[in-house]
């Protein structure tokens, strides 16, 4: 018999009435049983957040920061454990889940050290003006109110620890919605956060199915919104509550441009590594995989033979396996979808260079040339293990590549000239220019969102701290400056 793993209710190990399976993608077999929270038990959790508002936004920095410390430590403690879990539920390959970890961990410190540093004020002097004699504006920032944290599948435990910590760290009580179809992860946080000393109600974990989500979302006591998510829902949300202030992070089709000066065989050899690493990382299925592919004529035929190699020497397999570089997707359903991209584009005379295949939710590492530009696997983001690649005739046109898409959240730009990567980062539609390497680059530290159809706002626990807080100005009067 498979116990049932509990949710967190304002702090607490609750069970509702039902559960639900969390299967493996790779095998289907049952992971765990999953209790769902009724309708009473959410509005609980709700209006436990709204009560403790005021008093967790004046929580003592340095017990929000032990919270934070502590849980931190205990990721690291508890890695194999949690990254076998992440792999189970969402099929990573464990070597990747481990990654995770290890990235969760340093979210939740970067948070602690914030929370030590942040509101501490900032002093304007007014007697610029005649009008402002002998007055002083002391500018801190305080919680906007409880936040609703929306979770996606692809990184079940550090994109859940992407709304709570900042959350925690600036004093703002959280209802995290992990996804149902990897809600593990998130409620391992939860056993963790338990251990500390932060106030019962600013803090639960409700593993609700997604046609309950609207009910949250439309709550007058949610004024925060983090979303990480597809772009239709991600907008759906933010057109239903225009009131509301969202964060939304809704993925993009990343593109990695080799420019003409990165022409050494050491150049691409390294770049076709990075590019068929992260074209196929987590399955494909993150917001700054690469997708496309944009190579300066004069690199393009040097470059193409390597990358088909480089990702035909990915291993694909059993995610338990220390050797396997691609698992499955998250379902047979996204497998399908993702084959019925590729299918389509070939069809329209694409070449297929590399893969093309699946086998239940696994879909091999592919490549494909010549793709047309208007099939959808040019237009959407694919969100599995496939890759386009294109030629172009310099950095303008290769540019204008870049941009020619609805999504702005990353892009990759490989060349040692300066004055390129300031071109590049003056140009590029996006949120972010790594150069150098590949778009998939993300420091958990560094602001990271996008621009058109990949959303709106930052996460980085710094800059979610200032899309959970606004400014409130106090202004002295009277005094001899």
């Amino acid at each position: 018999m498979t116990s049932t793993t509990a949710f967190w209710l304002a702090g607490r190990q609750a069970t509702g009435e039902t559960a639900f399976d969390v299967t493996s993608p790779w095998d289907g077999r049952l992971v765990a049983q999953v209790s769902v929270p009724t309708e009473a038990q959410v509005e609980e959790a709700v209006a436990a957040a709204y009560a403790v508002r005021d008093e967790f936004a004046a929580t003592p920095a340095h017990v929000r920061a032990a919270a934070l410390d502590h849980v931190s430590r205990r990721l690291v403690e508890r890695t194999e454990e949690i990254a076998r879990l992440i792999s189970a539920e969402n099929g990573k390959p464990i070597k990747w889940a481990r990654g995770e970890v290890g990235r969760a961990v340093s979210v939740f410190r970067f948070a602690a050290e914030e929370a030590r540093r942040f509101n501490g004020g900032e002093a304007q002097r007014l007697d610029t003006d005649l009008g402002g004699q002998g007055r002083l504006a002391l500018t801190r920032r305080f919680p906007k109110g409880v936040v609703l944290g929306i979770a996606p599948f692809n990184f079940p435990l550090n994109l859940c620890a992407h709304k709570i910590a900042p959350a925690i760290a600036a004093g703002a009580p959280i209802i995290l919605k992990p996804a149902p179809a990897t809600p593990l992860s998130g409620l391992i946080i939860g056993d963790l956060l338990a251990e500390t000393d932060l106030p019962a109600g600013s803090w639960s974990i409700l593993p609700v199915s997604n046609d309950r989500m609207p009910a949250l979302v439309q709550d007058e006591r949610l004024p925060v919104i983090s979303f990480t998510g597809s772009e239709k829902v991600g907008y759906a949300i933010m057109d239903s509550v225009p009131r509301k202030h969202c964060t939304l992070e809704l993925g993009g089709n990343g593109a990695a441009v080799v420019l003409a000066d990165w022409a050494s065989d050491e150049d691409l050899d390294w770049a076709a590594t990075r590019i068929a690493t992260f074209s196929n990382y987590q399955g494909g299925q993150s917001c700054i995989s690469v997708q496309r592919v944009i190579a300066d004529a004069s690199v393009y035929d040097r470059l193409l033979p390597r990358i088909v190699a480089a990702v035909e020497a990915q291993v694909t397999g059993d995610p338990s396996d220390d050797k396997t570089d691609v698992g499955p997707l998250v379902s047979e359903d996204a497998a399908k979808r993702v084959e019925s991209w590729v299918d389509e584009a070939v069809r329209a005379g694409a070449a297929l260079l590399a893969g093309g295949k699946r086998d239940g939710a696994s879909y091999a590492p592919t490549v494909l040339a010549d793709v047309p530009d208007d099939v959808t696997v040019s237009c959407e983001e694919v969100f599995g293990p496939v890759l386009t690649v294109r030629k172009v005739d310099g950095e303008a046109a290769a540019f204008a590549a870049v941009n020619d898409s609805k999504y702005g959240l990353q892009a990759g730009v490989f060349t040692h000239d300066l004055q390129s990567a300031f071109r590049a980062h003056r140009a590029l539609e996006v949120g972010g220019v790594v150069v150098g390497d590949v778009p998939s680059y993300r420091a958990d530290q560094m602001p990271y969102g996008g621009v058109k159809q990949s959303g709106v706002g930052r996460e980085g626990v710094k800059f979610a701290m200032d899309d959970y807080t606004y400014e409130r100005v106090l202004v002295l009067t009277g005094l001899a400056l």
